[in-house]
Order: C-alpha cells, then structure tokens, then sequence
C-alpha cells in the first residue's frame, strides 16, 4: 500500500455540517443516516478516520469551510441542509462557526487522532513516525481554509496564522469580501488584494482553486509567494469554468506550484448534471487523463498529486465507478501503472509532490 497525502478533505464540515461521526468505521457512519433525506449523499459518505488510515493517508489538508453571504432574503440564497449549515449573515459568524471547526480537529488531537502539521519540522518527524509506525500514529494534518470568509479583515488573518492556518483560499462559490469564486466571474476586491499583501508576509500559501479566471489571474500579479491549487481538474478535458485552463495550468508550473486533481465526478466527465447523470459514465481511469494532462504539459510529475475532496458536499452518487471509500484511492496506482507510470513517478503523484511542496514552504 503506498502512503497518501490527500491535499483536500472536509473533514470538520462533514462532522458539525453534516453531523457525522468521523471517528466510526465508514459503514458503521453511513448506516447512521439510514433514513435520512436531506442531501442525496446522505448514507453515501466515502470518508472516515479508520478508512483514512485504511487508505493510507498519512497527512491531508484539512479544511476550515464557513461562507458569509449577504442577502436580502435568505431564502433567495439557502441552498437547504446541510449547506444551510456551511452559509452565514455575517463575517462574524462564518468565523465563529470556523473556530468551532478548529476546536473539533484539536479534540481529535486530544483522543490522539490527528497531529497538527505547522513547521517542516513536525512535518518532517510525522513522516518519519508513519513509516514507522503507521498503525499507531495519529494522522497528520495541514490546516486550510476554503473561502477566506472566516477571515473577518485582513488584518485577522495574522490571527489565523497564530492558530495553525497554514493555506487560503479567497472565495469559493460567487462574491466573496475579498474575490469571486466559481459560478461568477470578477476581480479581486481591494480587500482581497490587501489580504494576499498580508498572506505573503506571514508566508501563508495562497490556494488558488475555486478563484474566478479575472481573480486567478490578477491574484498571480499581487501574490509573489507560494501557491498550489488542492482540488482542480483540467478544462481541456472538461469544460467548464470551475476547472483550469492549460494557460492557467502553465502558470502554475511556472511558479513551481502543485495541482491536487479532484474525484468529484462533475469535474471528470463532461456535460456532468448533479442528480441526473449516473456514475456508471466515468470510471477511476478518467482522473489519470487529468494526471497525464498535466504532466504532458508540465514535461514531467513534479506538479500534480491527489487532492481527492471527497464528501465535499457529495457522496458516492457523485464519485466514479470505483469508488466508494477513500481507501479505494489506492486503486490508482494500478491505473497509473497500466498507464506506463514507473514506480516512483506514481509516488510523487500519491505523496512525494506534496510532501517537498510543504517542506519547500511551511515555515522552519
């Protein structure tokens, strides 16, 4: 079994948005919401502590997820449960809801499985503990925020910084404070511009998933420190805007940055409809035309690793064939293999991209 570094998983939102016990076996979770209604995914999570570790994973990106949204009325913008449970008034709140995100992986740090990951340093020690102790370490994690909204103002990011955030993004889905995420297209807001000024002096990493093209752009212009991008497949294979284009592609492997390709099936097959296409249309294979994509225009395997979101608001009614827990990732390295990737190309894809990534730019 190959280790894993997963550079995108929700794991506080699934367990405060969605009410869900990580700690459990996956199918002891799942048969949890037997009967349960709300989202289609519900009974259909993929993502669990034990499955993770099942997987392999030794370290992921674990988010901080909370939107603030103003409208006028609510219920022209609540999309139901659970995301009403991911959607906010305010800044204010979206931070509180936040902090208590944080306050649910450091519990998991108290019960001892999770590890905080914040220098090279603690980097470099849970790698080692791992590979020689994968049963009994806890398992790693990088602190990330999707959607810079819990960031009440930039300068509260520095306090972010003071409690383990390590990597940003500045929107996620429409306007932000700060930047226009999928869905919508503008620029950077001054607000936003004057946040990447501060991530750059605290040398947090910028994210640049989820940006708007105006936004991906400009925020390449402003931000001279590092950036990756954790989940996001490629437009030339799937068209759409929530994807990266091949010139956005290049830039990123002009800045040495590292791409997490995504296992949402909407982002791996084209003319995707949620609640209407079936799964049965794209297999574990599809994600490999990703990888391959980017190495071809890379020249190498240096820029792309897995960055699976799996249960990011979905379920297997919206993963591939082929995938129906995060362990099933370990699938991949066969596909790679058949597709003529030697061994340790297929390690940098699964972790070694990653890994000199965050060694390269977590702070001593």
């Amino acid at each position: 079994m190959r280790r894993l570094i997963d550079g995108h998983l929700d794991l506080a939102w699934n367990a405060l948005g969605w009410n869900r016990d990580l700690t459990l076996d996956l199918d002891a979770m799942n048969a949890q919401e037997a009967g349960l209604t709300d989202h289609p995914g519900r009974g259909r999570a993929t993502t669990s502590l034990p499955e993770m570790r099942r997987g392999g994973v030794a370290i992921c990106q674990a988010t901080l997820l909370a939107r603030a949204k103003v409208v006028s009325r609510w219920d022209e913008f609540a999309q139901g449960p659970p995301r009403a449970n991911l959607d906010w008034r305010t800044q204010d709140a979206a931070s509180a809801a936040a902090r208590g995100q944080l306050a649910y992986y450091e519990l998991l740090e108290r019960r001892g499985l999770l590890r905080p990951i914040r220098t090279r340093g603690e980097l470099d020690d849970h790698w080692a503990k791992w590979e020689a102790a994968p049963g009994s370490t806890p398992i790693g994690y990088i602190l990330a925020m999707e959607g810079s909204d819990p960031i009440v103002a930039p300068d509260h990011a520095e306090a972010w910084w003071d409690l383990g955030l390590r990597t940003a993004n500045l929107a996620h889905y429409g306007p932000s404070r700060y930047a226009v995420g999928t869905g919508e297209e503008g620029p950077l807001t001054p607000a936003g511009r004057e946040l990447l000024r501060e991530f750059e002096r605290l040398g947090l990493i910028l994210d640049v998933t989820h940006l708007s093209d105006e936004g991906f752009f400009q925020a390449f212009d402003a931000f001279s420190g590092p950036i990756l991008a954790s989940h996001n497949n490629c437009r030339a294979l799937v068209p759409a805007q929530r994807q990266f284009s091949d010139e956005q592609i290049r830039l990123l492997i002009e800045r040495d940055a590292v791409i997490g390709v995504a296992l949402d099936a909407w982002m791996m097959h084209p003319g995707w409809v949620r609640g209407k296409t079936s799964r049965e249309v794209v297999g574990l294979e599809a994600l490999v035309d990703h990888v391959d994509h980017i190495c071809q225009l890379a020249g190498s395997d240096r820029h792309v690793a897995i960055g699976s979101d799996l249960d990011g608001g979905f379920g297997t009614e919206q993963t591939p064939k082929g995938l129906d827990r995060i362990s099933d990732l370990q699938k991949l390295d066969g596909y790679l293999a058949a597709r003529g990737y030697a061994d340790d190309a297929i390690d940098a894809v699964f972790h070694g991209n990653w890994l000199r990534f965050f060694r390269e730019h977590l702070p001593a």
